[in-house]
């Protein structure tokens, strides 16, 4: 390995739980939803929305990378479909956001999130719509980037290469740090990055692809491993 001078870094279940978080903003919007257009609610529950956000990116492909806007897309869509204004789709997804905003960071993210700092440009790459600076690890990375601004979701190498270019750096010279086989570690492989699998449910590595640089349990095995190279 090169000596690395930019660290990427995935958000969901890499650096907090996702699944617990989206539930409760879900929750939230449909408590929205109950007081605002209460006619879609007695039609439609969580999952049938779930189910009408993945029409709309069978038939918006083009979108189909941003989940935000397929999100607003189905929104304004139903809100539209039951008589109601579609721009209440924007206030809704207010709602939304600031509840998937609400994160909780695995306890040991935050003092070795803090040292890396200190060493590294340090980034977060995600295909997901949390916004980190909207969260209490902002202050620890210097830029992120989403799927939404770049145009096309991770295994795309775009997120990637935008960090690259953004930081000033080689490939050779980039570290990436997810939880994700394919998505995070092949992905960023690809690229010619070197990579960290955070696996922290113990899972098997898939065996048809090449293995990261290194498996973690942790944050703090991650340090540990870095404190070395």
């Amino acid at each position: 390995m090169a000596d690395i001078a930019l660290i990427t870094i995935d958000l969901d279940e890499t650096v907090w739980p996702c699944a617990p978080v989206i539930e409760q903003a879900e929750q939230e919007l449909l408590g929205w939803l109950q007081q605002q257009a209460s006619r879609l609610v007695q039609t439609h529950n969580l999952d049938s929305l779930r189910d009408h956000r993945r029409l709309v990116m069978q038939d918006r492909p083009e979108i189909a990378h941003d989940i935000t806007a397929v999100r607003i897309t189905s929104l304004r869509l139903l809100l539209k479909e039951f008589g109601y204004e579609p721009d209440l789709a924007g206030e809704a997804m207010d709602v939304f956001l600031a509840a998937r905003n609400r994160v909780n960071p695995f306890p040991d993210v935050y003092p070795v999130l803090q040292s890396l700092a200190q060493l590294y440009c340090i980034a977060s790459i995600t295909n997901g719509n949390a916004d980190v600076n909207r969260t209490s690890l902002g202050s620890y990375f210097d830029f992120s980037l989403s799927a939404a601004q770049v145009g096309a979701s991770k295994p795309a190498p775009d997120l990637f290469e935008h960090a690259i270019q953004q930081a000033g750096v080689a490939p050779v010279q980039a570290l990436h740090i997810g939880d994700d086989p394919v998505l995070d570690v092949e992905a960023a492989r690809r690229v010619g990055m070197s990579t960290v699998w955070v696996n922290r449910k113990g899972a098997i590595w898939p065996e048809e692809l090449p293995p990261p640089n290194v498996s973690v349990r942790d944050f703090f095995e991650l340090a540990s491993w870095m404190a070395q190279l």
